[in-house]
């Protein structure tokens, strides 16, 4: 069978490893269900979420072209209100104060010596070529 990303399949747990799960697709097919992929949130222990010989339907997140290899995930198929709930509990990080109202000044005051050190480097670059 040939399988395209984004593509919902159905499958059997064949192994686990402390890093994911081996999915039977059929057809000698198998692909990977990476621990980060099978929940929403943490994972400690992936036995907490699979158990081999367990049926699963799983999103096809990725086919390596050279390999074959095929990545899936559970936890697209998991419901959004699950991620909107952890997302509610989760601090929000500004990456700048948003309580200053500085705006743009801070780029405008150094423009014209950004523009003044390119012109410069612009120069010494014709003049050594």
């Amino acid at each position: 069978m040939d399988f395209k990303i984004g593509q919902r399949v159905s499958g059997q747990i064949t192994g686990i490893q402390p890093y994911g799960a081996f999915v039977s697709l059929g057809d000698h097919q198998q692909g990977l269900i990476h621990i980060s992929e099978c929940h929403y949130g943490y994972v400690k222990d992936i036995h907490d979420y699979l158990k081999v010989n367990q049926e699963v339907n799983v999103v096809v997140l990725d086919i390596d072209e050279f390999t074959g290899k095929i990545s899936l995930s559970l936890r697209c198929l998991e419901h959004v209100e699950t991620a909107t709930e952890l997302s509610e509990h989760q601090h929000r990080h500004y990456w700048t104060n948003h309580r200053i109202k500085i705006g743009f000044k801070p780029i405008a005051d150094r423009l014209p010596s950004w523009k003044h050190e390119a012109l410069q480097r612009l120069d010494s670059e014709k003049a050594s070529s």
